[in-house]
């Protein structure tokens, strides 16, 4: 029987601490609010065209649009490389949600592949039998911070004249072979949820693209299809990535890469005293891979038991994701069934995120890895 441990919130942990980190920022978050009410220039104004340059050049890609939020940039770079109503789009099964629905929403039909089982990304080795007449693009999604394979999926895409929209919204920052995610692909698409690693206060997104002419027209359909003021030239959005916004994001960026590497350092930290109790699967790294840690998951036996025995130890732990897209409901039509994408299934029945932020401390996480071990023995 699972003894219950009486806690107070001020020693509870949560799976992020968006307080510590303002409180961290707070003058520099200030002024730079301060700046833009002073200015009384909210809409694509000069803090979002500075953030632009920014974050192309911190991603290493000529060019960067801000819309919206994340969703919005993968529905306007899918839109932009020509995904109709027809058309079928490659991407893992298991990812959030709004991988596929972007898809659908523009009236293609998302095609789920199956995951490897050590990263938790797109099993390259099974796009080549997805591919049909009908494919447009692929979408590979950099989960939990850690890059897809993708020179396997940029070959196959060349090969057979297919576009690649990287789906970055967990791993800005994170390099695959030196190449920073989101910079690979015909486009990048970028998440600023308050949750991410460059979270802003509120919605947030950014596509990444190397090409001129894509950057023009991105702009166009974040601005109702209009390249100049009350003058449409085709149907477009309004998607536009805010000035407070904008100005939140260039503080958070410059300190993005020490968030980075005090990521990095708690998963160390975490790998060392996981290592040690029996039945966790801690992250893998993949060689070529540097992991930004988004998300530490692990996997454990009697997965729900285990995140109770944690709650009431006053850990927050989180599951992404319970259900992976081919079996979610808005999509019984497309015909899959449990067994079909086993990887996937396997992975939404075991994976467990544990709590990680630049803020905490080598004692809470000594604490996480107590409360666990107690919970597989219990």
């Amino acid at each position: 029987m699972t003894e219950k441990v009486a806690n107070t919130q001020s020693d509870s942990i949560p799976p992020l601490d968006l307080k510590a980190q303002y409180a961290s920022i707070q003058t520099e978050i200030m002024t730079a609010i301060n700046a833009v009410l002073e200015s009384q220039q909210f809409i694509l104004g000069p803090q979002v065209n500075s953030l632009e340059s920014e974050v192309a050049e911190y991603c290493g890609t000529r060019f960067a649009v801000g819309v919206a939020s994340g969703t919005d940039a993968l529905i306007l770079a899918l839109h932009a490389v020509g995904v109709g109503p027809g058309d079928e789009v490659l991407l893992p099964a298991f990812s959030f949600i709004a991988s596929a629905d972007t898809v659908s929403l523009l009236g293609a039909k998302p095609v789920f592949a199956d995951i490897r089982p050590d990263t938790f990304n797109i099993d390259t080795e099974q796009l080549a039998r997805l591919i049909n007449s009908r494919t447009k693009a692929i979408m590979p999604v950099h989960l939990y911070g850690q890059p897809a394979d993708m020179d396997p999926i940029l070959s196959l895409a060349q090969k057979h004249g297919l576009k690649v929209v990287e789906d970055n919204a967990q791993a800005i920052g994170a390099r695959y072979k030196g190449k920073r995610t989101g910079s690979m692909g015909d486009y990048g698409c970028i998440s600023f949820f308050p949750s991410k690693n460059l979270g802003a206060y509120g919605d947030g997104g950014m596509i990444l693209t190397n090409s001129e002419e894509s950057a023009e027209r991105l702009r166009t359909l974040r601005n109702h299809g209009s390249a100049k003021k009350y003058y449409s030239t085709e149907q477009g959005w309004n998607s536009r990535l805010d000035e407070v916004q904008a100005a939140i994001l260039r503080v958070k960026l410059r300190h993005l890469d020490a968030w980075g590497a005090a990521r990095r350092g708690k998963a160390t930290s975490y790998d060392r005293l996981l290592s040690k109790i029996s039945g966790v699967v801690t992250p893998v790294v993949a060689s070529w891979a540097e992991h930004v840690y988004h998300q530490y998951t692990i996997r454990v036996p009697q997965r729900d038991h285990v995140q109770k025995v944690l709650a009431a130890h006053g850990i927050a732990s989180t599951v992404y994701y319970p259900t992976p897209m081919h079996l979610q409901p808005v999509y019984s039509s497309l015909g899959y069934k449990r067994g079909d994408l086993p990887e996937s299934e396997q992975a939404a029945a075991g994976v467990l995120s544990l709590p990680i932020y630049p803020e905490l401390t080598e004692n809470q996480i000594a604490r996480v890895a107590k409360a666990l071990s107690g919970a597989l023995r219990s």
